[in-house]
């Protein structure tokens, strides 16, 4: 006997799509699985680690935690929607030049966590980066690249006064 299945309409990276799922289908194995968007990574599939983060409809959420159908209609980012033309976004840039990404299970959560951050903060402090990323775990790094990281992608948003004591203050949090 085959699990019933409905379609469920979303928009992932800007892109209208359009699945065949059963409903309580998690929305992660949807992304991985039915479209082959396979940046976001399952970590602990209990919402705890984080590293399945995407946002929708403009709210970080883990999606191993989302049943499928609980996506109708939204808008979805993963990942892959941070690239712009077929350049880095300035975060996934500061990850690769920074060290921010080891292993690569974290990273996708942490990128998405830190894009929300700078979507509404331009100018985080290190306690408020600590806190946006707080909901993320990575067991490589120790955190502090991945830090260093969102206050580099920050900083070219701000003036070169500003960067540097920020960039001096996750330095001195080693």
């Amino acid at each position: 006997m085959s699990a019933r299945r409905s379609a469920i309409h979303f928009t992932v990276n800007g892109e209208r799509r359009a699945v065949q799922a059963p409903p309580m289908k998690r929305l992660l194995d949807v992304l991985r699985e039915d479209l082959r968007l396979t940046g976001t990574k399952e970590g602990c599939g209990e919402g705890e680690c984080g590293s399945c983060s995407v946002r929708m409809n403009g709210e970080l959420v883990n999606s191993c935690l989302v049943p499928a159908l609980q996506a109708e209609g939204a808008e979805i980012q993963t990942v892959e929607g941070l690239a712009l033309d077929g350049r880095l976004h300035p975060l996934q840039q500061a990850f690769l030049e920074r060290g921010g990404a080891q292993c690569g299970v974290c990273t996708p959560g942490m990128l998405m966590a830190a894009a929300q951050l700078l979507d509404h903060n331009a100018h985080p402090t290190l306690p408020e980066i600590r806190e946006a990323l707080a909901g993320n775990l990575c067991r490589c790094t120790g955190f502090i690249r991945i830090f260093e990281s969102v206050v580099a992608a920050a900083a070219a948003k701000m003036d070169e006064r500003a960067s540097e004591a920020v960039l001096e203050q996750a330095h001195n949090a080693r």
